[in-house]
């Protein structure tokens, strides 16, 4: 046999971390590397926070797995909790990020179907977006490279491009159930939307009785330095996609939705084996006991504001090198001047700093929502070591 033991679907790259401290990972080697990429925006809490640890600890000594045919008193208290903090009425809990996405486009056909309108399917998204890897969420994302071996798509979503309102409008048709947008395009670079176009959306599925669902999978649980992005552009969605920093690192998504927006979603409409497990939910509620409050919120807020405004200056000293710096709280991208991903390289081999690449030749900075001051002096330390050691030639 050829073929590895691990499906060869990712390019995985030599570091093979063994354990986490805090902001850092550990090798197998011991090789110690600042992790900026926090699994791309998943381990919001570090890699060693005791009230997460003890949180899944004190659950898996109890109960970790139970159906949902029966009541769940640790889902109840985690949907208690994003109700709460959110728009939302109700909550569907999955595992990832793409569930709670496939959730949404059920929630939205739904909407429509449940009380008669059949011809009401098709949602607009937007190009350069990402909402996940199954055959619907590939099929909502317009991205050739996640489509080829994979045709034919699902039909049903119309593809305009991002940031576009009048587009968003001219495409509105008779088969229109809704709009599918990530306020921050996380794969597409870091690219938050404007006022205007999210304001626009939300008139417009208003005025034509269309629901609005938002991709929050990357930016949310406060990640941008509010609970969720929506919060910053003064809007109320209809339904909400979560995951990634949910669970800190445990596999946990949500799909937050009105009454109303949810309104299809009946008895045997949906559903998910693992979806809402309690070992999931003790995780979830020690996030939510952490992140959902404004002393915390603010922190991130200012941290976000102090690590920009470095990398502003830092990028200055290097106008050949970068573009320049956006986003939003501690979901930051810096656009360089060519492909970011030997850079990204250079950085893990040769200076132990983790981070990412994006779309729209764009470097991602996710860090750890707990970073401190050391580690984002240690952060421009290697940053700045990589971009005075780099060529281009020698990266990979």
């Amino acid at each position: 046999m050829t073929i590895t033991p691990l499906m060869p679907v990712y390019p995985r790259c030599g570091v093979r971390p063994v354990r986490g401290e805090h902001c850092h990972l550990i090798d197998e080697d011991g090789t110690r590397y600042l992790d900026f990429a926090s699994g791309i925006a998943v381990n919001l809490l570090g890699h060693s926070h005791k009230g997460l640890i003890g949180a899944i600890q004190r659950q898996a000594e109890t109960l970790m797995h139970v159906s949902n045919l029966y009541g769940s008193p640790q889902g109840e208290e985690l949907a208690q909790k994003l109700v709460d903090k959110t728009f939302a009425d109700t909550v569907f809990f999955t595992n990832s990020g793409a569930e709670s996405v496939e959730c949404a486009i059920k929630a939205v056909r739904a909407y429509h179907q449940h009380v008669g309108n059949d011809d009401k399917f098709e949602i607009i998204t937007f190009k350069n977006a990402f909402h996940g890897r199954t055959m619907a969420t590939i099929s909502a994302s317009n991205q050739e490279k996640m489509h080829k071996g994979f045709n034919p798509l699902l039909p049903g979503f119309k593809y305009v491009e991002f940031d576009d309102l009048e587009g968003a409008k001219a495409a509105i048709g008779p088969n229109t159930a809704g709009f599918l947008v990530e306020p921050i395009q996380g794969e597409g670079g870091i690219r938050p939307a404007s006022q205007e176009f999210m304001q626009g959306l939300r008139d417009l599925a208003d005025e034509h009785d269309l629901l609005l669902a938002l991709d929050e999978v990357q930016c949310g649980v406060a990640r941008t330095g509010t609970l969720y992005a929506y919060e910053q552009y003064g809007i109320v969605p209809d339904i909400v996609a979560s995951a990634k920093g949910l669970g800190g690192g445990f596999p946990l998504g949500a799909c937050l939705a009105t009454e109303k927006a949810a309104r299809g979603m009946v008895f045997g409409t949906h559903g998910s084996t693992y979806g809402g497990n309690p070992l999931a939910m003790a995780a979830g509620s020690a996030v939510m006991d952490e992140v959902a409050n404004e002393e915390f919120l603010e922190e991130v807020r200012a941290k976000g504001e102090r690590l920009r405004s470095r990398i502003e200056q830092f990028i200055g000293n290097y106008p050949g090198l970068f573009e320049g710096v956006r986003g939003m709280g501690l979901m930051l991208g810096i656009k360089m001047k060519s492909e970011p991903r030997p850079f990204m390289i250079h950085l893990r081999d040769k200076h132990e700093l983790l981070m990412v690449a994006a779309g729209d030749t764009t470097l991602r900075v996710l860090p750890p929502l707990v970073i401190g001051d050391a580690e984002m002096d240690e952060f421009f330390e290697k940053l700045s070591a990589g971009a005075a050691s780099y060529a281009p030639e020698d990266a990979g």
